[in-house]
């Protein structure tokens, strides 16, 4: 497509994207397709979505509603690669591509241009800013957590130390968690997560994904923190607040590791300790490698197109409105 059209069609990215735009795809890339709408509401006027999609710093989903698998479904936006147990050398989960309601296609390049005018320059900086710090490199493990507040505080501290990652393995089905979403100010809504119902099939995944998996437990096979090369692929597995980590994650995890400790307690609130272990694991990555984001040039464009179409619920119909305009100019 020609500059003019791009020009006609949506106005030019801002500055704080300073990311390689991937080329524009062929008109093909934009062919009609049967897929579901989208779960997120819709705007029909165009006016009215860019309007409504100014800084909306706020997620519409409680987190005791996101734990749950159209929690979920709804939360991701760009197209996920399959979750196949096959090995592979370095994960990354989406695909440069999202799937519009309407039946497009658009890149990552298409769904920033088309969404950046509805988003302020001070929270343009912000994605830039989480996105260059954002890594699938270290990754969190909560199984069996009772306590809803320990899941979300978890949630927040992953969110602030750049760890995009998060997998839930449930305890119980029929568990109903107590809303806490105060706890973890929204960090759950620019947040990856996955949910599990078995430890085994958690671990298998994250094995073949290249994540050796690193259960905190206090025992004489313990690895302190400390002594660990955090600069590897990590799963980092915290357990239940009472149990602690069940013996299948221990029999099934790579290495046990342990946070020294000196004082009269043995034992740290889970969501401390959780805390603690990627504050450490960020921390030895900066002084190994000079920094913890690790995410390719394409891979921070791809998470920030999918950070600005969780930006709230009408960047879906912008980008709509955006395909179907230059899908309508193509033809």
């Amino acid at each position: 497509m020609s500059s003019s059209c791009k020009t006609m069609l949506c106005s030019s990215l801002s500055s704080s994207f300073k990311f390689k735009s991937t080329p524009s795809p062929s008109s093909s890339l934009l062919r009609r397709r049967n897929y579901h709408k989208s779960t997120w509401q819709c705007y029909n006027s165009p006016q009215n979505a860019a309007v409504s999609a100014i800084d909306d710093p706020q997620s519409n989903h409680s987190i005791q509603n996101l734990l749950s698998a159209e929690g979920v479904t709804s939360l991701m936006k760009m197209e996920r690669k399959p979750l196949l147990h096959e090995p592979q050398v370095r994960w990354f989960p989406y695909r440069n591509s999202f799937r519009c309601g309407n039946g497009y296609e658009v890149t990552s390049s298409e769904v920033i241009e088309a969404v950046s005018p509805c988003i302020s320059e001070t929270r343009k900086h912000r994605f830039g800013n989480a996105v260059r710090n954002r890594s699938y490199s270290v990754c969190l493990v909560v199984e069996g957590l009772c306590d809803f507040g320990n899941v979300s505080a978890t949630f927040r501290s992953a969110d602030a130390l750049g760890v995009q990652s998060v997998h839930v393995v449930s305890s119980d089905a029929n568990k109903r968690y107590k809303d806490n979403r105060h706890v973890s100010m929204g960090a759950e809504k620019w947040l990856d997560i996955e949910l599990w119902d078995s430890t085994k099939e958690c671990f298998e995944m994250l094995k073949s994904c290249g994540y050796r998996i690193a259960t905190t437990h206090v025992g004489i096979d313990a690895v302190s923190i400390y002594d660990l090369d955090w600069s590897c692929p990590t799963a980092i597995v915290v357990g239940n607040e009472n149990r602690g980590i069940s013996e299948e994650a221990l029999a099934l995890s790579d290495l046990h590791c342990s946070i020294p400790m000196k004082g009269m307690v043995d034992s740290f609130n889970v969501s401390v300790a959780a805390g603690i272990l990627m504050h450490h694991a960020v921390c030895d990555r900066i002084s190994r490698m000079g920094r913890h984001g690790d995410l390719t040039v394409d891979e921070r464009q791809i998470l920030l197109a999918e950070f600005s179409l969780r930006h709230s619920n009408s960047a879906i119909s912008v980008v709509e409105d955006y395909a179907k305009r230059k899908a309508a100019l193509l033809t």
